[in-house]
């Protein structure tokens, strides 16, 4: 029964990710607005909405207008219910997993805003920072993956101030743009959420994977060494790694 309301609960906040991600980088409201087509701007009836279902039972396609509906809809829905079932199944029912399912879905928001808008609203980072320090507070949380309160806070400040001088010094070196204080934002809240240890794990990781798929993409010019490249995914795939793999990583850094 657990594993079911689970399953459902992904779905559901994952269909509401959906919504964050079309509307926030829009400033549009997300909560009080009707679900609506993307094309045709008809409002979507609750039985053309449940997730998932009425994608399959309407071909992915908008029942007014017939228009495509993008599959990143079906995709965030599957991960809405992938990564809250991957939690439940490590932590079981604790305060840790309800945490690490929000984490989850601000995640995912974010993954998809920056990959194509190139933007991390301040509307997402900023309350997964407070979440994070005050979290820090619980003796009772899971302390393999969470940090104390002093671990918390230097993480968070630690995790900004190192991304704000990468931008500074690229900035003075190659006279243009290059990372987003939304990517300084981001870490710290990863700094504020997994301590000051995890962060050059984060780094280097997010470097790594970044390389991984520019090194292609340079080779094959589809891409210049100029072109903007959203680092927040990066950012976020090297925590889930991290999350995965802290145990071992952390003995590995104090052997």
């Amino acid at each position: 029964m657990n594993f079911l309301i689970i399953i459902v609960l992904g779905a559901i906040w994952g269909s509401f990710a959906n919504v964050c991600i079309y509307r926030l980088p829009k400033n549009k409201e997300i909560i009080i607005q009707s679900s609506f087509c993307p094309n045709c701007k008809k409002k979507i009836q609750w039985f053309d909405n449940i997730p998932i279902l009425s994608f399959i039972f309407l071909s992915g396609r908008c029942r007014k207008c017939k228009k495509s509906i993008s599959p990143r809809y079906l995709a965030v829905e599957f991960l809405g219910i992938i990564s809250f079932l991957l939690i439940y199944l490590n932590f079981g029912l604790t305060i840790t997993t309800l945490l690490l399912m929000i984490l989850a879905i601000f995640f995912i928001i974010i993954f998809f805003i920056d990959l194509k808008h190139f933007i991390i609203p301040d509307s997402l980072t900023f309350p997964l920072m407070i979440i994070g320090f005050i979290k820090s507070f619980d003796p009772n949380l899971n302390t393999s993956i969470f940090p104390n309160f002093v671990n918390s806070f230097i993480g968070g400040i630690l995790g900004y101030l190192i991304i704000w001088f990468i931008i500074f010094f690229y900035k003075q070196i190659r006279k243009r743009e290059g990372m987003g204080l939304g990517d300084a934002k981001l870490m710290s809240v990863i700094g504020f959420w997994f301590g000051w240890i995890s962060l050059p794990y984060v780094i280097f990781l997010s470097s790594f994977i970044a390389l991984f798929f520019a090194i292609p993409q340079l080779m094959n010019k589809t891409k210049k060494m100029s072109s903007a490249v959203p680092f927040g995914p990066y950012i976020i795939s090297a925590t889930i790694i991290f999350i995965i793999f802290s145990n071992s990583l952390k003995r590995m850094m104090f052997f």
